[in-house]
């Protein structure tokens, strides 16, 4: 169980990083109207993906961890922090996950560069917006 935290906590810095390489990647040739090329691709793709690894250990890291076993939901909703970790972080993660996978499914139907961009600008934006707001930064730290 704790190399399985020990992986989540550490994968959470790629994540990080490549979505917010991703993010201003988007927004950088976005509005500088430059091409959509391969790399572009590549970069969206590497954030869909890693994301997606990272979801799936919190599922797991979820079930295992027992946030329930001990308390009731009445309990865990009146404690702050077991609140933020046991609900308020997987379901924001969850939703930031969602915003991603949705742009880069926009960005791929789109057949110019400056509307793909726009789509992936959006909705990783949004989704690095989540992210960084509901990192457990005094567990980081």
């Amino acid at each position: 169980m704790e190399i399985l935290q020990f992986i989540h906590s550490k994968w959470a810095y790629l994540v990080l990083l490549v979505l917010v390489l991703a993010t201003f990647n988007a927004l950088f040739k976005f509005f500088s109207d430059k091409e959509f090329a391969p790399q572009d691709f590549r970069i969206s793709l590497f954030t869909l993906i890693t994301m997606h690894i990272q979801l799936l250990i919190g599922i797991v890291l979820y079930f295992t961890k027992g946030y329930f076993d001990e308390n009731t939901m009445s309990e865990v909703m009146k404690n702050d922090s077991l609140r933020k970790l046991a609900v308020e972080h997987p379901t924001t993660m969850i939703i930031a996950v969602a915003l991603v996978t949705i742009g880069y499914s926009k960005h791929k139907k789109k057949l110019v560069s400056k509307p793909k961009f726009k789509m992936l600008a959006i909705f990783y934006s949004i989704a690095l917006a989540l992210v960084l707001y509901m990192i457990p930064w005094n567990l980081w730290f």
